[in-house]
């Protein structure tokens, strides 16, 4: 089990990092604004705007899943069951935390929801 430090030190850490996706979020909405408003010259510019659109939508639905993911992590904290593995209640290893801090499984029981999935 995490001590009330380790605990603290993945809610500190979880906060900075949902802090640093809002922002992102909030820049990314600004640049679309922006692009949607510039007028292309030709096909090119017209390409361009499009691939790079496309490009900013993949990394805001990636930054929106992760945010997702550390809004459970906190609400975890919060019911104290933070670091128990969701498929078989066994602790998740702290080193695993500290790769991925909004982990929901234990190695063991990721490798199997990943075969399902």
């Amino acid at each position: 089990m995490l001590t009330p430090e380790e605990m603290k030190e993945f809610e500190r850490e979880l906060n900075a990092r949902k802090e640093q996706i809002l922002k992102n979020l909030d820049e990314a909405k600004n640049k679309m604004t922006l692009m949607q408003n510039q007028e292309p010259k030709d096909e090119g510019d017209y390409a361009a705007l499009a691939v790079e659109a496309d490009i900013d939508e993949r990394i805001i639905q990636q930054q929106r899943a992760e945010l997702n993911e550390i809004e459970i992590a906190l609400g975890k904290i919060k019911a104290g069951t933070y670091g128990i593995c969701e498929m078989c209640e066994e602790p998740i290893g702290i080193e695993r935390l500290k790769v991925k801090n909004f982990a929901r499984y234990c190695i063991a029981c990721r490798e199997i929801v990943e075969r399902e999935h």
